[in-house]
């Protein structure tokens, strides 16, 4: 069915530029502008972005592809390996195989109006790659102003297989209007003069100390808890991971726990996948939304974090002055890598919003990862730190214990 055209009633204010807040998706859902033949649940639209769900199949490719000058639908016949059912109990997704999956969700955006899409928090703590393509695309999760036509989900599973099935939600997509994005200065005069942006120990970090470079850069943990375990590192021939289910998942089978080497360090072994912490506390206010953007550092060796949305509201209701640290995805290269405390592996940027979302990330929304002091995600049983301790480390004798339940799904 082709998307419908944009309804007259889906307007935007004549000036101001900046992410669009969940009033704004809601409309662009009632009007049109984001279409599905299901209806699309309220909960799926977040602060600043909206959950997008996977169709009813999925293509076992031979290769990944940009679509170019053409549509998706007619590159992927040359592509195409085997066709997946996943209504029911869904499939299974092998490990180190391009999968594309249409969308239920298609757009018609207005002139002035772009996209953009990212994976899930939970998704990239399983390490499973995703981005978007869209029809005569050039680039992967960035979706032209005025865009109109279907959303395709190209889906990498790196570290395990995984059960995935109809309806399920893996990324997130964002819509802006005119020039978002903060420079170095603004973020500097902003956490100065405005809000706090980065804190460490329950103090925010004094605005000489950020480290800015067409964003602001986050450091590692690796002191970690009472007995030095700074993270997790995923297991090879793990067994199947299961991300239909609601019940909270046994970590040990696909993960073991990481411990920092005299000196506050590890060493990363090569393409293994790592799940660890930022030394800072990050606190993203109402007028902004942010990104986690991937990051390679010159050497090459290295990547962390495959990007995400950071909505408005993470960290921010944790209190004025505690934040919440981020999760990050690391993976080195070609040989072993060590890194050490405090060093700068990712960046975040910042966008200003067109206005205030009503709804700010957190309990709200049902949020998973609002004041976390863990590193795994949502589908896992997970250890929840005793309270006390600050932000950007551990206190004396800190402990951990399991959780009871399993977090809302976010």
């Amino acid at each position: 069915m082709p998307p419908a055209a944009p309804d007259s009633t889906f307007t935007l204010p004549a000036r101001g530029a900046g992410v669009l807040p969940r009033r704004f998706l809601l409309d662009a859902i009632s009007t049109g502008v984001i279409a599905s033949d299901d209806p699309i649940p309220e909960s799926n639209v977040q602060p600043a972005s909206l959950d997008l769900r996977l169709g009813e199949v999925a293509f076992r490719m031979r290769c990944s592809f940009l679509p170019g000058s053409d549509t998706v639908e007619r590159k992927l016949r040359d592509h195409v390996i085997d066709e997946l059912d996943l209504r029911g109990g869904g499939a299974v997704l092998e490990t180190n195989r391009p999968y594309l999956v249409p969308l239920k969700e298609r757009l018609a955006l207005p002139k002035a109006v772009r996209a953009k899409a990212n994976p899930k928090s939970s998704t990239g703590r399983v390490d499973v790659f995703t981005r978007v393509i869209t029809d005569h695309g050039y680039r992967f999760d960035e979706i032209a102003a005025g865009y109109t036509g279907p959303l395709y989900l190209e889906i990498v599973p790196l570290s395990f297989a995984i059960g995935v099935r109809e309806g399920l939600s893996l990324n997130q997509l964002r819509l802006s209007v005119g020039k978002t994005q903060l420079s170095d200065e603004q973020i500097a005069r902003f956490h100065e003069e405005t809000h706090h942006l980065l804190l460490k120990g329950g103090k925010p970090v004094p605005v000489e100390d950020l480290a800015l470079a067409d964003g602001l850069f986050l450091s590692l943990d690796l002191r970690g808890d009472h007995d030095g375990r700074v993270g997790y590192q995923a297991k090879e021939n793990a067994p199947r991971l299961n991300l239909t289910g609601s019940a909270p998942i046994d970590p040990a089978p696909y993960f073991d726990p990481v411990r920092r080497e005299g000196g506050n360090r590890i060493v990363l072994a090569p393409q293994r996948f790592y799940l660890l912490m930022s030394d800072e506390a990050v606190s993203i206010p109402p007028e902004l939304a942010s990104e986690m953007t991937a990051y390679d550092p010159t050497s090459g060796e290295l990547r962390t974090h495959y990007a995400g949305f950071f909505d408005p509201g993470f960290g921010f209701d944790a209190g004025p002055n505690d934040g919440s640290r981020a999760a990050l995805e690391v993976r080195a290269h070609d040989v072993p890598f060590m890194i050490e405390h405090g060093q700068r592996v990712c960046k975040l940027t910042f966008d200003k919003m067109l206005e205030p979302p009503d709804v700010l990330y957190g309990a709200a929304v049902g949020s998973s990862y609002q004041h976390q002091e863990e590193t795994l995600g949502k589908h896992f049983r997970r250890t929840l730190k005793r309270s006390g301790a600050p932000a950007g480390g551990p206190g004396p004798g800190q402990q951990s214990f399991p959780m009871g339940a399993a977090d809302p799904p976010r």
